[in-house]
């Protein structure tokens, strides 16, 4: 009796494996098929609910059902249906979910990523379930995700585009996309991986998004054609790390600070002062009177009436300091020599820190209203960068008399002075927070000399109370990105100007 039950269950068994041997080659059968303009589809990561694609031939678009937990931090759970390619790419479509309702941050995305294993190193653009739309990435294997916020709420086409290995959002209309974010830099080996996909941010949960008029692109553009470069006013929490676009615009412009009242971010472009509010918008220009060759050295005075300027319209253009009205209006002299640039107001607003060029020689002054200036390096090197505490006791400066540019503090008078970061890296322009906390400076590599524009660099962040340091964000910047305060009053987000070229 045993021996016949045992028997019908091995037989069962038998059947049953069969089925699964003849599923599994069905579904390796179909894993072949084209789905249009993609080769294949697959869950990627963790998921509960197997994801699925419709290709609608007729209608040229595809429907993706998809699951998964989240594409975040060091793993990604979604559905994936993709394409192998090599060289530049250049991914766009429409994309609508199907049904209201889910998790906010649900989201569907149009994709580039190394591998299909959920750690791969990506990046993206991801249309959120409430509209918000970021390029996301993971610039190395098992990284975190970070993601720059688009200034673009629910936009109906999105592009990724890939070239070299930097990445760009762009975002619109029909024809009429706008880059949005970039540029990430991401070195991807051919080939790999570019496709749409789904994730319902809820493991429990299956959302479906639709992919229309996608257009996939691996065309070179002509090496006749010049590239534009583009600037991009970002603002990052330090929290997070999270960046969000502020104001996008053909052209260079540099240097944000932010406004004491938490309003506006000040900037220059062109040789004219301009700003813009924290929430974004169009750009107006500040009333600078005779002043129109601004630089890249300006600030706010603490009370926030007054600012300071770095000008080279007058005398023999060369960089003159001023204070005018922060509203605007006609600035008043401040340094009699030049060049002198503008770097740090003293906490009661009467004495400003500036790096000036004496006899070829780039040094740290001080000058009050008034007063002659007072010259407070005399290391040899370049000594650059001046900026005080907000306690009024330091000044930290960025100085090379040691070999390579480092971080360094003195006292406000001149004494004491005293290196704080020792590293591989060459290190600019310290800024330190409103709360006297943390201190956020600007890291080249170390092969480069100076502190040149359009680089890849970093802004890294160190704790005033153990010195330990942070990358706070990569991007291709450099000269322009951050080379005066710009601190949000708060001391919780950073205000920074990254750089992209697009053909």
């Amino acid at each position: 009796m045993h021996q016949g039950r045992n028997l019908a269950l091995a037989a069962s068994a038998a059947v049953f494996l069969f089925i699964g041997a003849a599923v599994n080659r069905l579904r390796a059968q179909n894993a072949g098929l084209p789905t249009g303009l993609f080769e294949n589809d697959a869950d990627i990561g963790a998921v509960l609910h197997h994801g699925s694609v419709d290709y609608d031939a007729s209608k040229g678009t595809y429907t993706v059902t998809g699951s998964g937990e989240n594409m975040w931090f060091a793993a990604d759970d979604f559905h994936f249906v993709w394409k192998k390619v090599s060289g530049d790419v250049t991914l766009t479509a429409d994309i609508s979910f199907v049904n209201g309702g889910g998790n906010p941050h649900r989201k569907a995305v149009l994709m580039i990523r190394q591998s299909l294993e959920g750690d791969s190193a990506y990046a993206d653009v991801a249309l959120h379930g409430i509209g918000l739309t970021s390029l996301q990435f993971r610039d190395e294997k098992g990284a975190t995700t970070q993601e720059v916020q688009a200034n673009i709420a629910a936009p109906k086409r999105l592009r990724i585009e890939k070239r070299g290995d930097y990445f760009h959002m762009l975002l619109g209309e029909g024809n009429e996309l706008q880059l949005a974010a970039g540029s990430p830099r991401i070195p991807l080996q051919a080939p790999f991986y570019v496709g749409i996909g789904v994730c319902a941010h809820d493991k429990d949960a299956v959302e479906k998004a639709v992919f229309s008029s996608v257009d996939l692109s691996t065309a070179i553009p002509a090496a006749s054609k010049q590239p534009t470069l583009y600037s991009t006013l970002e603002t990052v929490p330090v929290a997070s790390g999270d960046r969000r676009a502020v104001y996008v615009s053909p052209g260079r412009i540099e240097a944000p600070n932010w406004t004491p009242d938490n309003k506006w971010l000040i900037f220059n472009r062109n040789g004219r002062i301009e700003r813009v509010s924290v929430a974004g918008g169009q750009a107006e220009t500040i009333d600078t009177s005779f002043a129109t060759r601004c630089n890249n050295d300006h600030g706010i005075s603490p009370d926030g009436t007054s600012l300071a300027i770095s000008d080279q319209s007058q005398g023999e253009h060369k960089s003159i300091i001023y204070v005018m009205p922060l509203v605007g209006g006609v600035p008043r002299r401040v340094t009699t020599h030049s060049p002198s640039y503008f770097h740090g107001w003293s906490p009661d607003g009467k004495t400003i820190a500036f790096c000036g060029e004496r006899k070829g020689q780039f040094d740290i002054f001080t000058i009050a209203a008034g007063d002659e200036e007072v010259q407070l390096t005399k290391a040899a090197g370049h000594n650059d960068g001046p900026e005080y505490s907000p306690d009024g006791r330091y000044i930290y400066f960025n100085s090379d008399r040691t070999g390579t540019m480092q971080i360094w503090r003195m006292r406000a008078d001149g004494t004491g002075q005293e290196q704080v970061t020792f590293d591989e890296f060459n290190n600019w322009f310290p800024h330190i927070s409103p709360d006297g906390k943390w201190m956020v400076f600007l890291s080249y590599n170390m092969d480069l000399t100076g502190h040149p524009e359009n680089k890849d660099v970093m802004l890294r962040i160190m704790s005033l109370s153990d010195r330990k340091i942070n990358v706070l964000a990569k991007l291709f910047g450099g000269q322009g990105t951050i080379n005066v305060h710009s601190w949000s009053p708060d001391s919780q987000r950073l205000a920074f100007v990254s750089y992209h070229y697009l053909l």
